[in-house]
């Protein structure tokens, strides 16, 4: 099962600052005039954008193809399907799916398709949500580069790598000539770096020192034992990179990577680019862009950054940026079943009090509107008499093409059936093992005994063993009065004696539904 997410209904015009948060992290900015600057609260703020992201770890992803002859109004349900499919999601199941489709010629059409699941989103964003009673926008993380490339920021040519390192998330995405590629997940966020390196030392080192060192100094410290360590550190996480990097040219067919862009958190990571170009032989440069935008911060976090720009893209265009959010701001008054409702009976009442002058007037206004009505009826005679002559000749059309309709149908109806057919045995078959433990936890509760079992489709034979011939017909009546939603009939032919022992036997026969 998939969820829908309604729209939020917002009047874009009630919106005036843009709220970045970082659920992760607990940072937050807004957005108002042209500065973007910490926040300190959330509050419940109706002039408020609340915009987010969810880490790459916590969501699925994949990508179909669809041909370009199916029917728009069915790309939605088909890509739920193909979601289930391709992922092996739990049948079971409501997930929250989104998607994007890529900018292509190729013959069929192309789809990235974004999945989470909603218990994840609730422990992420259920405690923002109770602050600020919705959050507008929650988008994937791998797409939140796209806004570089519409903005201008980035040109839109060549293969680009994005590795930005999360206090407790590192990612690696690809994006080939603009357009969203592939992304992973590594190990290597910051919080495990210092784990990494403490083990390297083999000591428990300060972890706000440790911090500092990479911030101010980077690979390039004067520290010999933090360079050594770092070195290492960095060297396998390079490693990890590379054959992150050769899967995707491999996967997608890339001769080369043309620019790799890395960044954290907390700031650029002195001499990571020079490293990693040496390291990897890209042409590397910090992930640390020119939004326009002004902050009083030596250095904010640039999902930051990312998640204003989509926001601005989505208050523009919210078909342009894929949303994963479950808690939509509530309807517009007039779009609520209790606003219609106060508005359908203030109009009648308005109306009943209306009603004794439009009795004193109505005889007046009678005589005028027979009168307009009677020149309306002579230009709408004339106006009726050519559309009849139109309507025989459309007919005519009709006809033929109802003809065409029928053969369709039935068409349709045959492929519905084979497919109504397949669904059925593949979600609601139960497995004969299930009904099989069941009846033998029956026969465990009344005593009775099988030296025999033998199936055939949908009928069961086994010969039962019993020291007392009632404890048979007690476990036939149980079956029956149990489980007779799930058999058609029960029948036990003959219980009789051993001749060579005490046992009674039978031999039961249950035909399931």
């Amino acid at each position: 099962m998939f969820l829908e997410k309604n729209s939020s209904n917002k009047s874009k015009s009630d919106i005036k600052n843009i709220v970045t948060l970082d659920a992760y992290t607990d940072k937050k900015y807004i957005f108002k005039g042209k500065k973007l600057d910490p926040l300190k609260k959330l509050t419940y703020n109706k002039a408020n954008f609340i915009a987010s992201y969810v880490s790459n770890k916590d969501i699925i992803t994949t990508t179909v193809h669809l041909s370009r002859s199916v029917p728009e109004e069915d790309v939605q349900d088909i890509l739920d399907i193909k979601a289930y499919e391709e992922l092996g999601l739990d049948q079971a199941s409501d997930y929250v799916i989104s998607y994007e489709e890529v900018n292509t010629t190729a013959e069929e059409r192309e789809f990235h398709i974004f999945v989470a699941e909603p218990e994840g989103l609730n422990s992420l964003f259920l405690p923002v949500k109770d602050q600020t009673k919705y959050l507008d926008l929650i988008i994937p993380a791998p797409l939140l580069y796209k806004s570089i490339y519409k903005r201008e920021i980035l040109r839109d040519s060549g293969v680009h790598c994005f590795v930005y390192f999360n206090t407790y998330d590192a990612s690696v995405t690809f994006y080939n000539n603009g357009e969203y590629l592939y992304s992973k997940s590594i190990d290597f966020s910051l919080e495990y770096m210092y784990d990494k390196y403490c083990e390297l030392v083999g000591e428990k080192i300060d972890e706000k020192e440790f911090f500092t060192v990479l911030e101010s100094e980077g690979l390039k410290t004067t520290d010999s034992t933090y360079q050594q360590n770092l070195m290492k550190l960095f060297g396998e996480i390079f490693i990890t990179i590379n054959d992150i990097i050769i899967y995707v040219k491999r996967a997608f067919k890339l001769e080369t990577v043309d620019n790799m862009f890395i960044g954290s958190v907390q700031g650029p990571i002195i001499g990571l680019d020079d490293y990693s170009e040496n390291y990897l032989g890209l042409q590397s440069a910090d992930f640390n862009f020119d939004y326009q935008i002004s902050s009083d911060e030596w250095y904010t976090d640039q999902l930051q950054y990312l998640m204003l720009l989509s926001s601005l893209d989505y208050l523009e265009d919210e078909t342009s940026v894929v949303n994963l959010t479950m808690f939509p701001r509530p309807p517009a008054f007039l779009n609520r079943a209790s606003g219609q409702f106060i508005v359908a009976t203030v109009a009648a009442i308005s109306l009943g009090l209306a009603y004794p002058l439009v009795y004193l007037v109505g005889s007046y206004a009678n005589e005028a509107k027979i009168y307009a009505l009677t020149i309306q009826n002579n230009k709408l005679t004339a106006e009726a008499n050519r559309y009849k002559k139109i309507l025989g000749e459309k007919k005519q059309i009709i006809a033929g093409l109802d003809k065409r309709i029928a053969a369709l149908s039935k068409t349709y109806s045959d492929k519905t059936k084979t497919l109504t057919s397949i669904y059925d045995k593949k979600v609601n078959y139960r497995l004969k093992s299930e009904l099989l433990y069941t009846i033998a936890d029956d026969l465990a509760k009344h005593d009775v005994h099988v030296d025999n079992l033998y199936t055939k489709e949908n009928t069961i034979w086994l010969s039962l063993v019993s020291s007392d011939d009632r404890k048979l017909t007690e476990l036939i009546k149980y079956i029956s009065d149990t489980h007779f939603d799930e058999i058609n009939s029960i029948d036990i032919e003959l219980i009789e004696k051993d001749s060579e022992s005490t046992y009674y036997k039978g031999l039961l026969k249950v035909d399931l539904r």
